[in-house]
């Protein structure tokens, strides 16, 4: 139970050990727009700023494809392994409430009572890309928790490669005979993805022209020279068939992210996105422009590596609401 003492920074603490309650308090800090308690999320935020143990794994793909039952095996998977697991799943707003839709209680399955599962949903709230405003903030906090954490999306489309700029490693879920490739390949949604599964397959013996197909469509536009294709893998999560070869996948993209610095890279390039693209949807262009374009945002961002993306965000905001101030008087 929190006390009526207990700082930002002590809160910080109490979820890098891994403290379900902190987490889910800090999850309901990071949430909360009131004034007084943003101040108290940026600390928390700030506090938290390089202290993320977990792999950041996004999970994308058509609605019915069974992304929550994949990450129910996965996470079922990792544990067997001796991994915590966090997962983040952004549902469709209620246009009542304005809170998720689906909830958690109806989303995990074996692993709902596992004290080494941390499940959240967060509404989308009409944002475009399938991702709440909330995200981010949400995603900092489970990666100092937990050893993995997973972000499911709403649906697919092209805005929703927002979901890139804050993962690591990027799994497309299809589902055999969909019938979505061709919209898939014009939309350019078969760019971003570092794995994709052929979920279903126990259903029919489709899954394998299926995966036959992502393959020829990732081949297109390629040079015979280039090698690194991404899997394309074939499974059941009902029956877990298949989980196990997905994690290894996991595991060795991964490894060849930190063997070669690409997820540094990824990182860094990440909080910059974030940071461009809440600006831009909080002031526009012309805001963005009186910092004198792009070139402000990438130096301060990368001036202030020990400073949360909430906090940049806050700070570079506060520079353009001032030169606002600055034109009108």
């Amino acid at each position: 139970m929190s006390t009526p003492h207990e700082s930002p920074v002590e809160l910080a603490e109490q979820v890098r050990t891994g403290d379900r309650g902190a987490v889910a308090r800090a999850l309901n800090l990071v949430d909360d727009r009131r004034p007084e308690r943003r101040a108290e999320a940026l600390l928390l935020l700030d506090a938290l700023e390089g202290h993320g143990r977990g792999r950041r794994i996004g999970v994308t793909g058509a609605p019915g494809a069974g992304k929550s039952t994949l990450l129910d095996a996965l996470a079922t998977a990792l544990r067997s392994r001796g991994r915590t697991v966090g997962i983040l799943a952004i549902d469709p707003s209620s246009k009542k409430t304005g809170g998720a839709l689906l909830g958690d209680r109806f989303r995990m399955g074996t692993t709902a009572r596992d004290a080494g599962v941390f499940f959240r949903s967060l509404a989308a709230r009409e944002q475009l890309g399938g991702l709440s405003e909330v995200t981010g903030p949400s995603l900092d906090v489970l990666v100092a928790a937990f050893d993995t954490v997973f972000v499911e999306t709403v649906g697919v489309g092209q805005s929703e490669a927002s979901i890139a700029d804050l993962v690591e490693t990027l799994v497309f879920v299809a589902q055999p005979a969909a019938g979505d490739l061709v919209q898939f390949m014009k939309a350019g949604i078969l760019e971003w993805p570092d794995v994709f599964f052929v979920n279903k397959s126990d259903l029919s013996d489709l899954a394998g022209r299926t995966a036959a197909e992502l393959r020829a469509g990732l081949d297109l536009g390629r040079s015979s020279e280039m090698t690194d294709r991404p899997p394309v893998l074939c499974g059941s999560s009902r029956d877990g068939v298949g989980i196990d070869a997905l994690v290894d996948a996991l595991d060795r993209h991964h490894d060849a992210l930190a063997r070669s610095g690409e997820a540094v890279r990824r990182l860094a390039a990440g909080r910059l996105a974030r940071v461009r693209s809440a600006l831009a949807a909080r002031y526009g262009s012309f805001g963005l422009a009186r910092l004198a374009g792009t070139q402000p945002v990438e130096s301060y961002v990368a001036s202030h590596p020990d400073r949360s993306v909430e906090r940049l965000i806050e700070s570079l905001g506060s520079q353009i609401e001032a030169g606002y101030g600055a034109a009108s008087s």
